[in-house]
């Protein structure tokens, strides 16, 4: 029977409770969890530290711009199959000329189509009750992925064409599906309607200081402190692309190898900007705003 209990985070993993009623609810109503929000703000990782901390296999589908049902479900290995059939021919040829050794096809036999298959994440994760299944990024996916995808979510169920044959998982086994999406593009409405919504908001400085706490225990107070400030600055400069949960972790990882001195120090220059800003112009704009007024980025790293 699929895990269902209420799952509240772990230590590595802080869950909100709105998050943790959406996550209970999917897994109670056998229907995958889908997750929006901001790069970096820990909807991997909801499926990682999930299964790691309840001990479950995890199975794990990255979506990429040409990714497919075919992929994610099962396909047949038309190579495979082919060269085993002209193994079964030339054995049939030695056999008529009294040789007794034979070609090996590894046991498989071109009668059986399902020999053939190779299984993807989705029908090994159906195949595992009590499993978990992450769909990593769907909003990269070409339209069609998810549209493909609404049958299987409605029915709990894989049909492969090749063999016929038919994967299908009872409500009591489905295994836990966290989908997520950063919103590069708006998935289909009918699709968002199979599934169980959460949007994970961007987390104030007090719930990041507890995020921080759980990635790096016995951090510096006073280097997260001036580190937070300069990171909600930076958000609020209006980037491309603003620095997230991944980032400030990152950054303070990097920061630990100092001194508290140093760190400050360092914090207040934003040394290492390299782990907070991605993209040339959003450097360009901060390195400007720093050279304007140094000053005000050493007074922001000073003071709550």
């Amino acid at each position: 029977m699929a895990e269902t209990q209420h799952w509240t985070g772990s230590e590595k993993y802080l869950c909100d409770p709105e998050l943790a009623q959406a996550f209970h609810m999917s897994r109670v109503l056998a229907m995958p969890l889908l997750i929006e929000g901001e790069p970096g703000t820990g909807k991997t990782e909801l499926a990682v530290q999930y299964a790691k901390d309840r001990g479950l296999e995890m199975f794990t589908f990255p979506v990429g711009s040409k990714s497919n049902v075919e992929q994610f479900v099962a396909k047949f290995d038309h190579v495979k199959y082919l060269r085993d059939s002209q193994i079964e021919v030339l054995n049939s040829q030695r056999e008529e000329k009294g040789l007794a050794s034979k070609l090996s096809t590894g046991n498989r036999s071109t009668e059986n189509l399902g020999d053939y298959i190779l299984q993807g994440p989705a029908v090994q994760a159906f195949l595992k009750p009590n499993s978990v299944l992450l769909i990593d990024e769907i909003d990269k996916a070409p339209r069609e992925f998810p549209n493909d995808l609404l049958f299987a979510l409605s029915h709990r169920k894989f049909i492969i064409p090749e063999s016929n044959q038919v994967i299908e998982v009872k409500e009591e086994d489905m295994p836990a599906i966290i989908i997520t999406s950063n919103r590069e593009q708006e998935l289909p409405t009918a699709f968002k309607g199979r599934c169980i919504y959460h949007y994970i908001n961007f987390p104030e400085s007090d719930t990041l200081t507890e995020i921080i706490k759980k990635h790096h225990p016995g951090a510096n107070e006073k280097v997260v402190t001036a580190a937070l400030n300069i990171f909600y600055h930076l958000r609020n400069l209006g980037l491309e692309r603003a620095p997230t949960t991944r980032e400030i972790l990152n950054w303070l990882k990097y920061m630990k190898s100092f001194t508290e001195g140093e760190a400050l120090e360092k914090i207040a220059r934003i040394d290492g900007i390299g782990a907070l800003i991605k993209t040339q112009n959003d450097l360009e704009k901060v390195q400007r705003r720093i050279l304007s007024n140094p000053a005000d980025f050493q007074k922001r790293s000073l003071n709550n």
